[in-house]
């Protein structure tokens, strides 16, 4: 009998900690149909999960001719759950401008809760991304296999994948662009021991959020990737992306700001006044460090 009037009253909290996970979430799916003809799907097994994964990746012109090595820019998309078929469709953007900025994309499956590691649903998509993915990339396509050479892209909940992940593992990557990112679920987790709020309810490691990592980030003295920072001013993101920034401006964190105006949370506004500045971006990153397509 005391068992179960101690056991009873804890079990609404775990259920909000730990919602049930997504039912239509896969680790391979099949790319949209207008996806662009450069982007191939493929797999690698992940020893993590025990089971193959998807993803996409654009390989630019001048890729088959030759043995040049490229640059490659991950690309998180946005949503959840993760498929590797959310992210593909920004290709066609890219293609617009591959021949000045020639690099490789890949477009990621980031797990259960995109982006994140998420023990309780047995997904672990920043470690999948870090530990398996990009040393496959590196040793299936002819990339330049260092962070001289990668760089880290999003929007959305790829944009706080995008900065959460290049301050966690900052010694990967050249150069990271975080678009119009959530990171009033960044603070509230900040705030609220790794709880990040609704409509998730998701639970969090402790400190594992943009706010924190940030601190961390700043204070390294060795290589960091440079970042750029993009939100529309009609973004329900907005003013979170600008209290976020200032938090970052506190620290001492020198970062690019584009504020794309009356756009909405919308990629394709935002991609479509951005034009090449991304890739512009990433390409004087690599530049400076002295590694471009070669």
């Amino acid at each position: 009998m005391w068992r179960i009037l101690l056991i009873l009253p804890l079990l609404p909290a775990l259920a909000q900690q730990h919602p049930a996970p997504p039912a239509d979430f896969q680790w391979v799916n099949p790319l949209p149909k207008n996806t662009h003809p450069r982007v191939r799907h493929a797999k690698y097994f992940s020893k993590i999960h025990n089971t193959e994964i998807g993803y996409a990746i654009y390989l630019p012109p001048g890729y088959g001719e030759g043995g040049g090595r490229f640059p490659v820019i991950y690309y998180l998309h946005g949503g959840r759950p993760g498929s590797e078929a959310k992210g593909a469709g920004m290709a066609a953007h890219f293609d617009r401008f591959i021949d000045k900025y020639p690099a490789i994309y890949v477009f990621s499956n980031g797990g259960a809760v995109s982006h994140y590691d998420y023990p309780a649903y047995r997904s672990f998509g920043e470690r999948t991304l870090i530990e398996e993915l990009i040393p496959h990339i590196d040793r299936t396509y002819r990339t330049i296999a260092d962070w001289r050479g990668r760089g880290l892209e999003g929007f959305s909940q790829g944009g706080r994948g995008t900065a959460r992940i290049a301050f966690h593992h900052p010694e990967l990557f050249c150069s990271a662009a975080p678009f119009g990112g959530g990171h009033q679920y960044e603070r509230h987790a900040l705030e609220n021991n790794g709880h990040e709020g609704e409509p998730s309810n998701y639970l969090f490691a402790p400190k594992f959020n943009t706010y924190d990592l940030a601190r961390a980030y700043a204070a390294r003295r060795e290589h960091k990737p440079r970042l750029l920072i993009a939100v529309g001013t009609e973004d329900q993101n907005y003013r979170p992306n600008l209290h976020w920034m200032a938090h970052l401006d506190s620290l001492g964190v020198v970062y690019g700001k584009i504020i794309v105006p009356n756009v909405k949370h919308d990629a394709r506004g935002v991609y479509q006044f951005l034009g090449a500045k991304s890739m512009e971006f990433h390409a004087a990153c690599f530049a400076a460090v002295g590694n471009v397509s070669k």
